[in-house]
């Protein structure tokens, strides 16, 4: 006897005396008995005390002791069986996925010996035993071999579950009465198993048409793994029933073309026609393969309810676009102000190799639930090959599952074999009721495998020998499902051919109209939200005004140095605030911090959604910007100025992100996509981070439009600056940038000037040219006393690419340094100290796009052949000498205009990690340029 049993008895004894029917039969007895011996002793004990000796020795013999004896004996004995039981149960639904029938291709798993009985001494008589266990409500078995038969097929058939890593009581009991009282199976009405058949045709006969038409091309395709196209089916079809509007999908290249047919609904004519490709002069140097390509289109369910369905774009980096959908799912409910996040969703559809190899997974997982970037919960749908390229499983993770890592989070993973379409709809059914219940995301790992190798002219039998031994012997998902109908006699083999006949003769139509020489592709355009935005070259008349009137400049400036009079700040920022007051009120100008608030309350205010986040983005990486204030006095109370300046102004959200980066800025791109009229920033917490989301940028940001025809007004800030700070903080590799520019595709800038950044803020904003924003912004500037603009230059002006010299007489020049960012303000202290009147100093504020006759007018008023200097912080091997002297310098040249460089030698760090070296090698640069000057 322990304190467990004796708690448990006492548990089960006040349910006895609430409801006698509760507890087993066994319990029901011993308390009865009990009862029935407490009553006696009481007699006896009454006896005693009056003496009547007698009667006690008639009543209960020679051992007056046996009865309580007899009754505490079975009672440990009953609390013991129910501990072993309980402990069964429990290794059921922890490990009972780890003996489920998971494998379509019926490969044995190992033994588990925790879910056998006779390990906890229950023998063959124990479970001929009637059994009520309050751990087991949601079992009614009259035996205990009737207990554990249900669990069995609610945990071991062909679908398995992890849910116990949940902490939450009410969610694991939640899914443990959703399972174990339907021992997870769905009830299928005809006409339901009817559409599954139906879907599992649709996939099946397309993938079969494809092959036979284009005898060895690539289709990645879905053969083996049909039933994600009665998956999908299913999911949107309950989506409908959430009342959801709106799904953005994604997903890897394995099964892409028969999504876009049979769910995206896009004509399969326009798929056949990219095989024969038959019109080059269209895609030259642009355009993507087939099966990278998105899509968008209204799903009806079954009920007439729309949904709208956008499939992603997404390169072969394959993970990379999880947070692309996310984000593009978060602007479509900041739009429709879906605040519950419940009217849009997002589907993820992976691979079970790159679900447990890409480090992005992990990234989006974590953020699923951040305030920043919760969209409600994620649909989360592995087609789960059993090998990646050729590469099996126990090489390609560490891991029993491929789904491991999303046991990270409180959520469920639902294993289940995809040849057994009826459980796939069971844990549809259950995936989007979790997701809709508790607004997180779900795992559903579907078994299946592979029918070809990688892509359809690989051979997998070099590497997998045995796996496609069993392949080759295997019949289709939808044989087998039809036999199962068939024996129910749900289904004809009449109507199953029907059935068939229709979608060949579909297919066969599609495929003649694309052979037509008329065929003219379905190329969907820009509209919705994006009507009216356009991308191509840069416009020369697209120069919106951004210029703002000193009231609103004023206003705005006084708001964000107000707090509420029971706000307590940090006493350190009462400066910060009252110089904002101040710079309203015309007595200071207006530092970098205040300018970029400036910019983002004046668009506020026009209607523009402002969207920012990064590393510490709320205070900012060099405390500069403190667009959130914290109470110091009450715990988790905090006020953003910026979202108080007037009654009808639009939404801003400033947020500190996770620490990373690939899955933040796919995130923020995402938003883009879906959020034309906003400013929209990632920033990265130093400019030198930005290459760990390296993929981002060069997948989807700078080549979208050239691929698939995608604008994006996407703005990101990357502090840049050599400061002696070392190596990983100093470049937002400028040079990398300059090399991903063509076709007018992206904007690289370094603004100098506060009211620069201002201008270029809300011209990034306002144009309808629409094209992402690199801006290289400051570090130590931010508090350069020169570093400012006046209150006039906000109200007048626009963003200049090229800002010429400051002297008042540029007659008597000898020398023209041309530079970018913080190195002008060094150069131009230089200058004044040393008296280098004859030297000019022009800044180039953005590198791309710039006419090279735009750079010419601003060397235009100094004569041909002055010496001409191009200098730079960075080694000679980065920054933009590479890019500026082949794209400008013969141009330049030919008007008389020679460039020359100054700049640290070539290295292959960006920087000494000495500070000290770092200025010395600062001054030598300097002088470098000012060097043989004419007196």
């Amino acid at each position: 006897m322990n304190s467990y049993s004796l708690d448990y008895i006492d548990d089960l004894y006040v349910q006895y005396l609430k409801n006698p029917e509760s507890v087993s039969p066994g319990w029901r007895k011993y308390f009865e008995e009990f009862s029935l011996a407490a009553q006696a002793n009481t007699a006896l004990q009454a006896e005693m005390a009056a003496g009547d000796n007698g009667r006690l020795a008639s009543l209960v013999g020679d051992q007056p002791d046996a009865a309580a004896r007899k009754l505490r004996d079975e009672a440990l004995w009953l609390a013991e069986m129910q501990h072993r039981i309980d402990n069964l149960v429990r290794e059921f639904r922890v490990r009972g996925h780890l003996m489920a029938q998971l494998d379509p291709l019926g490969r044995p798993r190992q033994a588990r010996p925790e879910l056998d009985p006779e390990l906890y001494g229950l023998s063959p008589e124990d479970l001929q035993r009637p059994f009520t266990c309050p751990t087991l409500e949601y079992v009614n078995g009259r035996t205990l071999g009737d207990i554990i038969e249900k669990l069995r097929n609610t945990y071991c058939r062909t679908i398995g579950v992890q849910f116990m890593h949940i902490d939450n009581r009410g969610i694991r009991e939640w899914l443990q009465k959703r399972m174990e009282s339907t021992e997870n199976r769905l009830e299928l009405s005809r006409d339901v198993q009817v559409r599954i058949y139906t879907r599992l045709a649709d996939a099946a006969i397309f993938e079969e048409f494809v092959r036979r038409k284009f005898v060895g091309a690539k289709t990645f395709s879905l053969e083996g793994a049909e039933s994600l196209i009665p998956l999908l089916d299913l999911a949107l079809e309950k989506a409908g029933q959430h009342r959801v509007d709106g799904v953005v999908m994604a997903m890897a290249h394995r099964g892409r073309l028969n999504v876009l047919a049979n769910i995206l609904g896009k004509r399969a004519k326009s798929i056949f026609w990219s095989f024969d490709d038959p019109r080059p002069d269209m895609h030259r140097g642009a355009g993507d393969v087939r099966y990278h390509l998105g899509y968008s289109s209204d799903w009806t369910t079954s009920t007439g309810r729309k949904v709208h369905i956008s499939l992603c774009f997404n390169p072969s980096h394959l993970e990379f676009v999880n947070t692309v959908a996310q984000g593009r799912c978060r602007a479509k409910q900041q739009r429709a102000n879906d605040k519950a996040h419940s009217r849009y969703m997002t589907l993820l559809i992976h691979g079970d190799a790159a679900f447990a190899g890409e480090g992005v997974v992990q990234e989006a997982l974590n953020m699923s639930e951040l305030e920043g970037y919760a969209v409600g919960g994620t649909l989360h749908v592995i087609i789960n090959n059993q090998v990646g390229f050729t590469t099996e499983p126990p090489e390609g993770r560490s891991t029993t599952y491929a789904t491991d890592v999303a046991k990270m989070l409180q959520i469920p993973v639902f294993h289940v074999n995809g040849e057994d379409p009826e459980a796939v709809a069971q844990v549809v059914n259950l995936a989007m009721d979790f997701r809709r219940e508790f607004q997180r995301d779900v795992v559903i790992d579907m078994y299946c495998y592979r029918k070809w190798g990688h892509n359809e002219g690989d051979e997998p039998r070099f590497t997998q020998p045995e796996m496609y031994k069993i392949i080759d012997s295997r019949r289709s998902v939808r044989e087998s499902y039809l036999d199962r109908l068939l024996e129910l006699g749900e289904i004809t083999r009449q109507e199953a051919d029907a059935i068939a006949e229709v979608r060949q003769a579909k297919l066969e139509r599609e495929f003649e109209l694309a052979q037509q020489e008329d065929f003219v592709e379905d190329l969907q355009t820009l509209g919705g939200h994006w009507q009216g935005f356009y991308g191509g070259p840069e416009p020369d008349d697209d120069i919106p005004d951004t210029a703002v009137d000193l009231d609103t400049v004023k206003s705005i400036l006084r708001s964000l140095g107000t707090t509420p009079p029971d706000f307590n700040v940090h006493r350190k920022l009462v400066r910060f605030l009252k110089a904002r007051v101040e710079m309203s009120e015309g007595k200071r100008p207006v530092d970098w911090a205040s300018a970029e608030a400036l910019a983002m309350g004046s668009l506020l205010l026009e209607g523009h959604p402002v969207r920012m986040s990064g590393q510490d983005s709320r205070r900012g990486t060099f405390s500069q910007r403190h667009a959130v204030l914290y109470d110091v006095e009450v715990a988790g109370r905090t006020f953003m100025p910026l979202r108080h300046l007037g009654d009808n102004q639009a939404p801003i959200e400033i947020y500190n992100s996770p620490l990373c980066e690939a899955g933040v800025l796919g995130f923020e791109y995402g938003y883009s996509l879906d959020m034309p009229e906003g400013l929209v920033v990632w920033e990265a917490q130093f400019g030198d981070f930005w290459n760990v989301a390296q993929v981002i940028v060069d997948q989807f940001i700078t080549s979208a439009e050239d691929k698939w025809g995608r604008l994006s007004h996407l703005t990101l800030f990357l502090p840049h600056g050599f400061e002696g700070a070392g190596p990983e903080h100093c470049s937002a590799r400028l040079e990398r940038l300059l090399l991903l520019t063509a076709e007018d595709n992206i904007q690289v800038t370094q603004p100098t000037t506060p009211a620069q950044f201002f201008h270029l803020l809300r011209q990034q904003t306002k144009r309808r040219w629409s094209k992402p924003l690199f801006v290289l912004t400051p570090k130590s500037l931010l508090r350069h006393p020169d570093v400012v603009s006046p209150l006039e230059d906000f109200t007048s002006g626009r963003f200049l690419r090229v800002l010429p010299d400051t002297r008042q007489d540029p007659k008597r020049t000898d020398r023209i340094l041309l530079c970018s960012g913080k190195i002008y303000y060094e150069l131009a202290e230089r200058r004044r100290t040393a008296g280098h009147d004859n030297v000019a100093i022009i800044r180039v504020e953005q590198f791309y796009p710039l006419k090279p006759e735009v750079l010419l007018a601003a060397l235009k008023p100094y004569a041909a052949e002055t010496d001409c200097v191009w200098v730079q912080e960075e080694p000679t091997n980065m920054g933009a000498w590479s890019y500026w002297k082949s794209r400008y310098a013969d141009y330049l040249s030919a008007h008389g205009y020679r460039i020359r460089r100054v700049s640290r030698v070539e290295s292959a760090s960006p920087s000494t990690g000495s500070a000290s070296a770092h200025k010395l090698e600062q001054e030598e640069l300097i002088d470098e340029a000012f060097a043989d000057l004419p007196q």
